[in-house]
């Protein structure tokens, strides 16, 4: 009896040893698989605030070049592009004065904000720190608009976390904004929309001068290395940029103060005070003028 009992207590110990050790692994599996299905939906919700981010840079972008042609505009002056920008991005003000009807919502502040919103419903905190902007450009025809920020994000039950150097993009098309260069120099007399040419390397064909014709009368611009960058014709800056663009001044839609028949008509060898003069194009308007280097560009 006693060797039987004491078999029966091993048997049950052994019993309740396995049954704690299989709660125990039970238990941990279980907390893996929600630690995996959290980090899943973390994973899920980060990348739905990247994707949501590089819409509001894209929004903001957009915005803040509006409104610094408005300011072109109003006042005759060109901007400092990097302090406009981080300005408005940042404070939501153009020259220390809000502007909540063109930036409501798509500040740095609106954006966090509109993030934690969304986190609070997961349980999740957010922060973006050491925020910076930059402004480029990696081609002719487009902006680009970069937010880099130290990303936090902490589940609240400190199941999960992210830590990341976020780098956010957005590309902004330039075809439609007004020439801030001929804002300034045709004091407003002439409001030139960016319009990317069509006929790039076929202006001419022989004396057939056609298509070059309707690029001019249409305003288009043509890619040149040797002309100003949209950013740098932001800032009155007429230097040249490997991302620069230029177009045609129709002399007889400006004031006649500010007509010169002499000066080659690419827009920033005209509105230079050192800009080449130049020498007529055959099949073009008398006035229209190209200088030597032009007239190889366009093959006239």
């Amino acid at each position: 009896m006693n060797k039987k009992s004491q078999i029966f207590t091993v048997l049950a110990i052994l019993i309740l040893l396995l049954m704690f050790v299989s709660f125990e692994v039970y238990s941990s599996i279980r907390e893996r698989q929600a630690i995996k299905t959290r980090v899943s939906s973390m994973e899920s919700f980060l990348n739905s605030i990247e994707d949501n981010l590089q819409r509001q840079m894209y929004i903001s972008g957009f915005r803040i070049i509006f409104l610094a042609e408005s300011e072109i505009t109003a006042h005759g002056a060109y901007i400092n592009v990097n302090d406009f920008f981080n300005e408005a991005f940042f404070n939501g003000t153009v020259n220390g004065a809000s502007n909540q009807t063109i930036l409501y919502g798509v500040t740095y502040k609106d954006i966090i904000d509109s993030i934690n919103k969304k986190a609070e419903k997961i349980s999740v905190n957010v922060s973006l720190e050491n925020s910076s902007i930059n402004i480029s450009q990696e081609d002719p025809w487009n902006v680009k608009f970069t937010l880099t920020s130290d990303f936090v994000m902490k589940d609240k039950r400190n199941l999960a976390q992210w830590q990341k150097k976020q780098i956010i993009i957005a590309t902004i098309p330039i075809n439609g904004f007004i020439d801030p260069i001929f804002i300034v120099k045709t004091r407003a007399s002439v409001a030139r929309k960016i319009n990317s040419t069509i006929y790039e390397g076929h202006y001419a064909d022989g004396s057939d001068v056609s298509n070059l014709s309707v690029h001019f009368s249409k305003g288009m611009y043509a890619a040149n290395s040797d002309a100003p960058s949209f950013l740098k014709r932001l800032e009155g800056n007429l230097n040249s940029d490997i991302y620069g663009i230029e177009s045609f001044v129709d002399t007889t839609k400006l004031p006649s103060d500010l007509v010169d028949n002499s000066k080659s008509v690419v827009d920033h060898e005209y509105f230079s005070p050192v800009g080449n003069n130049g020498n007529s194009v055959a099949g073009m308007p008398a006035w229209f003028k190209l200088d030597d280097s032009h007239k190889t560009r366009y093959g006239v």
